[in-house]
């Protein structure tokens, strides 16, 4: 088993986004650790490891070809340095929920939020032709009230 190294501290996205606009950024390096890759960024004196979203732990790449395309692309560095020592593919751990249930939840809801919406509107247009009565409130309540005394009296009368 390969030796752990300690990441240095790191650096948010937003942070590592404003040292490529101020072409701060000296170097880098892709880091292999357990289940993926880290990047760290060299500017002035400092190393940091680029930051996972909204976590305060680095971000790993579940392989070297996305994070050297992000080193490239990202932060725009065609020359960069690959740590492969302490690397530990993860071949069992999936990151990210399966795409192809995500994807159904989000067309299920979509389909019932236009099935939803259809019934709705279905029922305003009858309510405009006059085909289903509105009941106002004090009436609602009137009804509601003997129901509720129906009810009552009936669970008496059993004895419940």
């Amino acid at each position: 088993m390969a030796h752990q190294p300690a990441l240095p501290e790191i650096i948010d996205g937003k942070a590592v986004q404003s040292l490529v606009e101020a072409h701060a950024i000296r170097g880098a390096t892709v880091l292999g650790q357990k289940g993926g890759w880290a990047v760290l960024v060299r500017y002035g004196v400092l190393e940091r490891a680029v930051a996972a979203q909204r976590a305060r732990k680095p971000r790993l790449w579940r392989n070297l070809a996305t994070a050297a395309a992000f080193v490239r692309d990202e932060l725009g560095l065609a020359r960069f340095e690959v740590d492969a020592q302490a690397h530990e593919p993860d071949p069992g751990a999936r990151r990210r929920p399966d795409q192809a249930a995500r994807l159904r939840q989000q067309r299920e809801a979509a389909e019932h939020d236009r099935w939803f919406r259809a019934e709705v509107q279905k029922t305003l247009d009858r309510i405009d032709a006059g085909e289903i009565g509105v009941i106002d409130e004090d009436a609602w309540a009137q009804r509601s009230a003997a129901k509720r005394a129906e009810l009552a009296r009936r669970a008496a009368a059993t004895g419940g």
